[in-house]
């Protein structure tokens, strides 16, 4: 096997996977290593060896806490009083933690809104929905793969390039690159089923309150034809809620 294929398989990054090959990672994760294990089919005994390599010192290691994230209120308060912006909050794994109405209303389509990668990847939604899907899947990718390396053994992100490496054929490919730069967030067109096309320039802002954290902002340019579309969703949206509220009330 390649060591691209071995990486990927694994559930690393191949910058990750060659500093383990290189003896310059000294503390891989035992998840990392089971499923190392697993991937090159070694057998009980080799698999002891290979903990025992990767443990030289056979000192006891205290497991890290599972980590925990969550949106400050004063951040929900502020993304919440925007009504013209889409608007949300990401984790260190590109999970969605918190979202304003409006972000909401513009990926309604989408069966799932619960993390970035998880939606290009397992929505057929997003090739229709992206006009550039492509790009939006790269910048994901590299932006997962530049944490990854920074927070080796994250159990988040193993858990979730587990599931994608599975599940998306296209994603384990894409992980087995080594991109060099997270690229920057362009004006990309969307798609909607309501308001058709929309271009919408993408902000991310690093949380310095909470690391790892992003706020997201999709802008319009002023009096445009997506600034309309935006409006027009919003309305939709807000008419929308209490009609939910009343047939689920029974009235």
């Amino acid at each position: 096997m390649r060591r691209d294929e071995v990486a990927s398989l694994t559930g690393v990054s191949l910058s990750y996977y060659s500093r383990l090959e290189q003896g310059r990672e000294l503390s891989p994760s035992p998840r990392v290593l089971e499923a190392m294990a697993r991937v090159l089919r070694l057998g009980e005994e080799e698999t002891r060896e290979l903990f025992r390599l990767a443990r030289p010192t056979a000192r006891r290691r205290t497991k890290a806490p599972a980590r925990v994230e969550r949106v400050r209120p004063h951040l929900r308060q502020l993304i919440g009083s925007w009504s013209r912006t889409p608007a949300f909050i990401i984790g260190h794994a590109q999970d969605l933690l918190a979202t304003n109405a409006l972000a909401d209303a513009l990926y309604r389509d989408f069966a799932q809104c619960d993390n970035v990668l998880r939606m290009l990847f397992l929505d057929p939604v997003a090739k229709t929905f992206y006009r550039d899907s492509q790009q939006a899947k790269h910048r994901a990718v590299a932006d997962l793969q530049q944490t990854a390396a920074s927070t080796p053994g994250d159990a988040r992100i193993l858990e979730l390039v587990g599931e994608l490496s599975v599940r998306s054929c296209e994603f384990r490919s894409l992980w087995a690159r080594e991109y060099t730069r997270v690229p920057p967030y362009e004006v990309k067109q969307m798609y909607h089923s309501v308001v058709g096309v929309l271009e919408l320039r993408h902000e991310a802002l690093a949380i310095r309150s909470a690391p790892g954290q992003q706020l997201v902002v999709l802008q319009a340019e002023p009096d445009s034809p997506s600034a309309d579309g935006l409006a027009l969703l919003g309305s939709v949206s807000a008419t929308e809620r209490p009609r939910r509220r009343n047939s689920a009330d029974g009235s």
